[in-house]
């Protein structure tokens, strides 16, 4: 047996310890960082399914619909059927495009913080090392 402290615990910790800046920043908006990514990807999609939603954030249908649907009860996307009429489509509401206003410069805060605490070659590394699992 390795007495090296296990990767996968290390990296959930250092996780939820970005997160919780993210979302202390984000805390004026009134969303989470999951929530404010969501809400991100559907900005760049402009109108994207829930499928092809998840395959972008990398989580399954259900839960990329359980997300949504919080999102939806908080008025920041609106669900509508697609041309095909089995697949739901998701868009911003003009409250999502607000959000996403009033937290992007929060978000770059934070950004600027951890791009301040690692270095341009720490951010690098950093990058590196995930892409590459």
């Amino acid at each position: 047996m390795t007495s090296s402290p296990c990767y996968c615990t290390a990296l959930k910790a250092a996780s939820r310890r970005l997160a919780a800046l993210y979302d202390e920043a984000l805390k004026p908006v009134g969303v989470n960082i999951a929530q404010f990514s969501l809400l991100r990807r559907v900005r760049r999609a402009e109108t994207v399914t829930l499928t092809e939603l998840g395959r972008l954030a990398e989580l399954d249908r259900s839960t990329i619909g359980r997300n949504v649907r919080v999102l939806e009860r908080m008025g920041l996307v609106a669900l509508s059927r697609g041309e095909d009429q089995r697949e739901a489509v998701v868009r911003l509401t003009p409250a999502g495009h607000q959000a996403l206003v009033d937290g992007d410069p929060l978000w770059d805060g934070v950004q600027d913080a951890i791009d301040a605490r690692l270095g341009p070659t720490g951010v690098l590394e950093l990058f590196t090392t995930l892409r590459d699992f």
